[in-house]
C-alpha cells in the first residue's frame, strides 16, 4: 500500500534535545547528576509538562518535596534551551526527502504547551508540516492511543498508508499497534532504507 503521509517526532528526531546537555554544567559529578536527573527532575516528571501541566505548578511543587535542590529545578525550565543541542542531520534529510516527494509531512510530539510556544526558534521546519500534534496543546501524550487516534483524524487516510518516525520504541511499538507503519529513529543512518522498505518512495 502507498505511503501518502509521514510523521515526524521531534526531539531527537528533528532536533536534539537532552537534559544532560545543561545539567552537564550545573551537576559537574557524573553520578549525581544522573541520580537528580532519573530521581527529581525525572522523566516521569518532565511527561507531565508534556502532558499540560504548567511548569509554575511543576516547580513548585517539585520544589516544595526537594528544597534543597529548589535552584536545579527551576533550571529545568528557566534554562531549558541549554537543553537543545540543535538539528539532527539524519532527521532533516529525510524530511527534506519526504517534502521533495510531494509526500505530507505531520508532526507527533511530546512537548510542554508553554515550551513549543516559546521556542519557535528552535523548530523552522514546522514550516513543512501540514500540521503538528502537540502533547500539551492536546492533554494526551505518546505512547497512549488517543494522540495517534487525532493525528489520524487530521490526517485522513487508513493508518497503513502512514509511516511513523520516532526515537522511543514504546511508542513505535504503540502506532505498530494500531496498524501505522512505523520506524525506529536510532539516528545511525538506517531509517531512510527502512522507510525505503515499508514502500517510501524517497
Amino acid at each position: 500500500m502507498t505511503i501518502g503521509a509521514v510523521i515526524f517526532d521531534f526531539g531527537n528526531v528533528l532536533v536534539g534535545w537532552d537534559p544532560e546537555n545543561l545539567y552537564r554544567r550545573l551537576i559537574p559529578d557524573a553520578e549525581a547528576r544522573r541520580a537528580f536527573l532519573r530521581d527529581i527532575c525525572s522523566p516521569a516528571w518532565n511527561l507531565e509538562q508534556d502532558r499540560g501541566r504548567s511548569w509554575a505548578e511543576a516547580i513548585a511543587q517539585l520544589s516544595a518535596e526537594h528544597p534543597q535542590h529548589a535552584p536545579l529545578i527551576e533550571a529545568f525550565h528557566a534554562c531549558w534551551d541549554e537543553m537543545v543541542s540543535g538539528p539532527v542531520a539524519e532527521g532533516h534529510d529525510i524530511l527534506e526527502r519526504v517534502v521533495a516527494a510531494g509526500i505530507p509531512a505531520y508532526g507527533l510530539t511530546n512537548w510542554s504547551a508553554e515550551t513549543y510556544d516559546t521556542r519557535q526558534h528552535h523548530l523552522p521546519f514546522v514550516k513543512h508540516m501540514e500540521y503538528v500534534a502537540v502533547s500539551g496543546h492536546l492533554k494526551m501524550v505518546k505512547p497512549d492511543p488517543a494522540i495517534y487516534h487525532h493525528l489520524l483524524e487530521q490526517i485522513d487516510l487508513p493508518p497503513a498508508q502512514c509511516a511513523f518516525i520516532d526515537d522511543n520504541p514504546a511508542n513505535i511499538e504503540a502506532a505498530r499497534r494500531l496498524g501505522i507503519k512505523a520506524v525506529h529513529f536510532r539516528n545511525d543512518g538506517t531509517a531512510l532504507d527502512e522507510l525505503r522498505a515499508l514502500g517510501l518512495g524517497i
